[in-house]
């Protein structure tokens, strides 16, 4: 047994600036598994205190318990095949933008090969999930899923996968209005310069200790060999 609840497979940004903000905007860094002091930024604790749990990232495969019968030792080997197994993707770049009432970073451009690497880690490594409780099921139906939305949360646990999927770093929580034209001011004043195009070139397995924080289990690069073909969900 692992001292983990729950684990997850995320994109985090390379070690560097761009998560040396993240950790700084949201107060936790999610590779050291430590609260880290904020920006001198008002009430940045408060705008982040939603996403701050589970560290600067993007979400590939959302976060699960363990299966009975499958152990963290199995789900580090089924993760690292993958890796193994994977291309890397690219993307034109990201950028932060308002996505309902909260602030995140998300892709410009084509996000195609993204989405497929998103849907293949959430096929692949499904068998791993334990299958959700009715509790969680009936959160979920209270947030005004469509069909689709519904469809996934019932198969696949979680119902913004697969066609559903958008890929995005989160930055703050459900802000007012002026809350949110103070956030994006912070941004403009703290986020580094980013590379474009940018490549999504490794993965990583997390897991929520029994703090409710999220911290890395482990970073893998994505090594397989792209045929050249343009991928598609």
């Amino acid at each position: 047994m692992s001292d983990y609840t729950r684990f997850a497979v995320y994109y985090l940004p390379p070690l560097g600036p761009l998560t040396e903000f993240g950790a700084q905007w949201l107060g936790w860094n999610i590779d050291t598994g430590s609260a880290v002091a904020h920006f001198d930024i008002p009430d940045l604790d408060v705008f982040t205190q939603t996403p701050r749990k589970y560290g600067f990232h993007g979400t590939l495969k959302p976060p699960f318990r363990l299966a009975d019968g499958m152990t963290l030792d199995g789900l580090r080997h089924a993760v690292a095949t993958l890796a193994k197994t994977q291309p890397a993707v690219q993307i034109d770049g990201l950028t932060p933008i308002k996505l309902g009432r909260f602030w995140a970073l998300a892709p410009v451009g084509d996000t195609a090969d993204l989405a497929h690497l998103a849907t293949r880690i959430v096929q692949d490594l499904d068998g791993f999930r334990a299958p959700s409780t009715p509790e969680d099921l009936e959160r979920r139906r209270k947030a005004n899923l469509t069909l689709e939305q519904v469809a996934h949360l019932q198969k696949w646990g979680y119902p913004y996968v697969l066609d559903q999927f958008k890929f995005h770093l989160t930055l703050t929580g459900k802000l007012s209005k002026p809350q949110s034209r103070l956030a994006e001011a912070a941004l403009a004043d703290t986020l580094p310069s980013l590379p474009q195009p940018y490549p999504i070139n490794t993965i990583a397995l997390v897991g929520e200790r029994s703090d409710g924080q999220f911290e890395t289990l482990h970073r893998y690069d994505l090594t397989g060999q792209n045929n050249g073909a343009k991928s598609s969900v």
